[in-house]
């Protein structure tokens, strides 16, 4: 028997749901590929949020808005005009 946090294995077994896999095939699969290479293997990979994706497609419209927008040639200008330096 494996333990492990209810609320983890709850949103587990949502996400294989989503997939169509039981949760049982995901966690031997891991197992499987852990004794086969005898390393664990941890993925960190950066996602957006549903959240942050939203924002960044309303920022992406108001900027298709801009009828006049600058441009740049000098990287140093637009950092000042980002207020980054």
């Amino acid at each position: 028997m494996i333990k492990t946090n209810k609320a983890l294995r709850d949103d587990a077994k949502r996400v294989a749901s989503a997939l169509g896999v039981p949760l049982t095939t995901v966690i031997n699969a891991y197992l499987k590929q852990f004794v086969r290479e005898r390393q664990i293997t941890v993925s960190l990979e950066p996602r957006p949020t549903a959240k942050k994706l939203a924002e960044w497609e309303a920022t992406i419209k108001e900027a298709d808005k801009e009828k006049n927008p600058k441009y740049y040639t000098d990287v140093e200008e637009l950092l000042r005009d980002l207020k980054l330096v």
